[in-house]
């Protein structure tokens, strides 16, 4: 018993704890009896009202994207820039894209962009060295980062709306002084010699690699691949050659999205980069000449270790702006996803595999690939090839039926606001087509030819553009345990040997 004294008075109370667990369980008690009148009651109201097939279900149209207010303008040293406020949360990021890529690389230092593109922001630059750029971008939880890829290359920068003067000012630095650090480089080499050691340890990554060769050419820049040979013949000079060559303010676009004032992010532009000397004699790359390097045949990489295979079949494809993109596209609706006739054909009735697809797969600038594929039992494999065959052959042949048709122009149109889930999606899109030389607006026409496709469209496009005559087939599996041998799709099955050449530690799989 204890004993409490309020204003002169005594009071006791006996087992205080023992009360108060008494009066938490009252309480859990009336919360659990209003819970269950209120099921109740919801279920009563549910079994009134009779359930409706999601067929039947009335939603609204879509609401029309509108794209955020934007500002484009251009300094007079050739820097195109695009500013996009977004004052949602108190941050800003920035991307800058060069003129420039691997492919522009020599066959003989492949590897190089990408050696140009890393150590731009590991090296440092002429004022910080890449352990003050770390150090500093650490304390304001900022980023700035550089990469050069197939077809682009720049840098980007995230940023808290305070520290903003901050990250830019190292983000030009890191675009307009990079001095590329050759311990950095040293470092970078050595990752790719490991990175290319391992890229035999995943059956899908040769497959991927193999079929461009093959479709590409295994000297094409869009297919050739980085080995110890080309690693070793990259220095540090042909990196600052390299960069010199493209990293130019009239060969770049910049852009800008979140929180702050557009009037006062222009003079910062202009201050970091507008006495940034343009290069008067830079011209737009003149782009790699592609042609087919196969229109047909079968190709085997023998993995013994493997219990399924990897298949890939295809040919050459076209472009973004050819003018049957959109109908090309909702073929794609046609044949893949939950419902399209792969998934139900092969996994659902054949029981060949877990994932299949088949794509019309286009680039901005080159043609793309068409490319279908997918893992199967290595029992199975020359069933499934067959079965895709079959497959591309009757969507020329047997017309898409109105449910099929609606479900795919449907599930593009629906998916199409996630092309603009936030600010800085937007604009890097507007950026990009830009780059490529669309028209800004290009996506909404493309949404318009969705929307106005035909089931004779997708036939007519699947028979000018498919062509199962030329088709290209590749697989990564056991030659032991692929019955029927792949002999049964061709006379003349072509082995392909991934020994990864040179004077380090080879890997044989």
């Amino acid at each position: 018993m204890q004993r409490y004294k309020v204003k002169g008075k005594q009071f006791k109370i006996q087992n205080p704890k023992f009360k108060i667990q008494n009066w938490k369980g009252l309480i859990y008690a009336l919360v659990a009896v209003f819970t269950c009148l209120v099921l109740t009651c919801n279920f009563s109201l549910a079994a009134t009202t009779e359930a409706k097939h999601y067929t039947e279900l009335q939603l609204p149209p879509l609401p029309e994207i509108k794209l955020p207010k934007y500002e484009r303008f251009v300094l007079q040293n050739g820097l195109v820039v695009y500013l996009m406020e977004d004052h949602e949360l108190p941050l800003v990021n920035g991307t800058a894209f060069v003129r420039t890529g691997n492919r522009l690389e020599p066959q003989q230092k492949v590897g190089l962009a990408g050696f140009t593109g890393a150590v731009m922001r590991t090296g440092g630059t002429k004022k910080h060295s890449a352990d003050e750029l770390n150090e500093i971008l650490e304390q304001r939880a900022a980023s700035v980062e550089a990469n050069i890829g197939e077809a682009s290359g720049g840098a980007s920068f995230d940023a808290l709306s305070e520290d903003l003067e901050t990250v830019f000012g190292l983000f030009a630095e890191v675009l307009r002084s990079p001095v590329f650090a050759q311990e950095k480089l040293d470092l970078a080499k050595t990752q790719a010699k490991g990175g290319i050691a391992r890229r035999n340890d995943n059956p899908d990554g040769i497959a991927s690699r193999e079929f461009k060769k093959l479709i590409y050419g295994k000297d094409s820049p869009y297919a050739r691949t980085i080995e110890y040979v080309t690693v070793d013949q990259v220095s540090r000079e042909d990196l600052l050659k390299f960069y010199r060559q493209y990293f130019h303010p009239n060969n770049m676009i910049l852009g800008i999205v979140g929180d702050f004032e557009a009037k006062k992010m222009r003079s910062l532009v202009q201050a970091k980069f507008g006495d940034w000397n343009r290069n008067p004699s830079i011209a737009k790359p003149k782009l790699p000449n592609v042609l087919p390097a196969n229109t047909g045949g079968v190709f085997f990489v023998n993995q013994p270790q493997l219990t399924q295979s990897s298949v890939l079949i295809g040919h050459l494809g076209g472009r973004f702006d050819n003018p049957d993109y959109a109908a090309l596209d909702v073929l794609n609706g046609v044949l893949n996803g939950f419902g399209g006739r792969l998934f139900n054909e092969l996994r659902s009735r054949q029981g060949l595999a877990y994932s299949v697809y088949g794509r019309w797969s286009p680039r901005y600038d080159y043609p793309g690939m068409f490319i279908a594929g997918g893992q199967t039992r290595s029992d199975a494999t020359v069933q499934f090839v067959k079965a895709l065959q079959a497959e591309i052959k009757r969507i020329q042949t047997q017309r898409v039926t109105a449910k099929e048709l609606a479900f795919a122009k449907e599930s593009t149109l629906n998916s199409f606001v996630f092309n603009f889930q936030d600010p800085s999606q937007t604009l890097s899109r507007l950026m990009r087509y830009e780059y490529y030389g669309y028209p800004a607006d290009f996506l909404f026409r493309y949404q318009k030819a969705v929307a106005a496709t035909t089931a004779a469209d997708v036939q007519r496009v699947a028979r000018e553009y498919l062509k199962p005559e030329k088709i290209v087939t590749l697989v990564v599996g056991n030659q032991t345990a692929i019955q029927p041998p792949l002999t049964q799709l061709a006379a003349q099955v072509t082995p392909i040997d991934v020994t990864i050449p040179g004077s380090q530690p080879q890997v044989k799989n």
